[in-house]
């Protein structure tokens, strides 16, 4: 299988990240991180790039979360009270694409459990979420809460449902 990836802000072919002492200050992802090219990287403005995303072009995507609710339902991009530069993208992404994957720690910097039964911060989207990979392991959204795929080398199934405010099925 070969993957392609995507980044926002209108790169098609985004390479890995590069050793230190070889970024180029240039290639920078949608989250300002710097990349690399391949042979195949195409560049293109941001109408393109939504273009593709709104348009149904992109088959999945992949992002972070600070909230994701048993029910698929995602918070991404703002917690009440604090600077909010902007949306973003993500949206767009979650709205546009035909899977959504979730990257993020399980629990937060205070050990409470960021995978709940309902979302507290405000929604990036609802009901949209397919499967969650955490430092604990992989769970998928199905009909009546989460179901555990693979647990992260070390982890029981106890550590996951202790760690888990959401239901898993």
């Amino acid at each position: 299988m070969t993957v392609t990836l995507q980044s926002e802000n209108g790169m098609l072919g985004m390479g890995p990240f590069p050793y230190e002492g070889e970024e180029d200050p240039d290639l920078i992802n949608a989250g300002k991180q710097t990349i690399t090219e391949l042979p195949h990287t195409s560049y293109f403005d941001s109408a393109t790039s939504f273009g593709m995303i709104r348009g149904g072009k992109i088959a999945m995507a992949i992002l972070g979360a600070m909230e994701v609710a048993e029910n698929g339902d995602l918070a991404n991009w703002m917690i009440p009270g604090k600077l909010v530069k902007g949306m973003g993208g993500a949206m767009d992404l979650v709205a546009g694409v035909g899977r959504v994957v979730v990257v993020m720690d399980h629990t937060n910097k205070h050990g409470e459990s960021k995978v709940l039964k309902q979302c507290t911060l405000p929604l990036t989207g609802a009901g949209v979420v397919d499967r969650i990979i955490t430092n604990l392991g992989v769970l998928d959204v199905v009909e009546g809460g989460l179901r555990i795929v693979e647990l992260a080398e070390g982890v029981s199934e106890d550590d996951m449902r202790a760690a888990t405010e959401a239901t898993l099925v």
